[in-house]
């Protein structure tokens, strides 16, 4: 077995894997000889997997899988976690902000006892639109989901094999690496590591998909929207009562007129979306329990390399 494996997520990192594999070979290289890279290529669309090829044919270390279709980066860090082989395995991105100089100080703290070691960017290197949609990202998330999720933390980390054994039994089909890691409660501590500009290219996560990530984590993770609503709704019907005692109130001591036409379809209509979007939310929920029903893979591999 390798001393240290490395999984990296790839989509459409075609300019970056050259500079990628030089950088981690330096590092690793200084750790032990006995290491493993394994790229996890997500049918960006790009020539990113002949690159994985070419460079595991020059070196037996570098291991390739490439899916079917695109599944998402939390999917291709499972994969690469169902198919590495290190006592220790680090997560990282494929842009380079991630900086392979600092596996060394993941791994060296790591030694000293702790079962997954998880890197703390110090001032992240992102344009301000992408600064401020991450916050706005994980303010949301952290309030639906009842997890207080750190914005200055990202998959970088380095774990034990124990943690990867136990990662590799969940096998739901919402996936978040971060909450999956939280979740399972192993020793963990943080250092604070420099984030490096992106190498080349833009983050792939848009707005509409940031959007669809915390939707889908926050229904995996978290049943506080049905709460919310239940809450919404005894809230309303309090006030609902109130506002008609108040107005028996006016008739019989003072013979004001009940408003009329307007007031009641404007009421209508607002407890009719509320209902509306209370059904959505339950049907979130109900829909993604149908996909957990099929037991369907989480993903496909088309092709791999570098694998005996």
């Amino acid at each position: 077995m390798p001393v240290i494996s490395v999984v990296v997520p790839v989509y459409r990192a075609e300019n970056c894997l050259d500079e990628l594999y030089r950088r981690l070979k330096i590092v690793l290289e200084n750790i032990s000889h006995d290491f493993e890279i394994v790229l996890v290529e997500d049918c960006g669309g790009d020539n990113s997997w002949q690159v994985i090829e070419r460079l595991s044919a020059e070196d037996s270390r570098v291991k390739g899988i490439q899916f079917s279709r695109n599944f998402g980066q939390h999917y291709g860090i499972t994969a690469g976690l169902d198919y590495c082989d290190g006592d220790w395995v680090v997560v990282m991105d494929c842009d380079l902000q991630d900086r392979p100089e600092e596996i060394a100080r993941l791994y060296d703290k790591a030694l000293q006892g702790y079962d997954m070691v998880i890197a703390r960017r110090m001032q992240r290197k992102d344009e301000l639109f992408k600064q401020w949609t991450a916050w706005l990202f994980y303010k949301w998330l952290s309030f639906l989901s009842d997890m207080d999720y750190d914005r200055s933390v990202g998959n970088f980390r380095i774990f034990s094999r124990k943690v990867v054994e136990n990662f590799r039994g969940m096998r739901e089909q919402l996936r978040f690496f971060g909450g999956l890691m939280n979740w399972m409660g192993f020793s963990s501590t943080f250092i604070e590591v420099e984030h490096a500009e992106r190498y080349e290219g833009q983050s792939s996560y848009t707005w509409k998909k940031l959007w669809k990530l915390s939707s889908e984590i926050i229904i995996a993770y978290s049943d506080k929207p049905l709460r919310l609503s239940i809450r919404v709704g005894f809230i309303l019907s309090a006030l609902s009562f109130l506002y008609a005692l108040y107005l028996i109130t006016q008739y019989l001591f003072w013979m004001a007129p009940v408003a009329g036409w307007t007031s009641v379809m404007v009421s209508i209509y607002f407890v009719a979306g509320l209902l509306l979007m209370n059904m959505g939310v339950l049907g979130l929920y109900v829909g993604k329990m149908f996909d957990e029903a099929k037991h369907r893979p989480l993903y496909i591999v088309r092709n791999q390399t570098g694998f005996e």
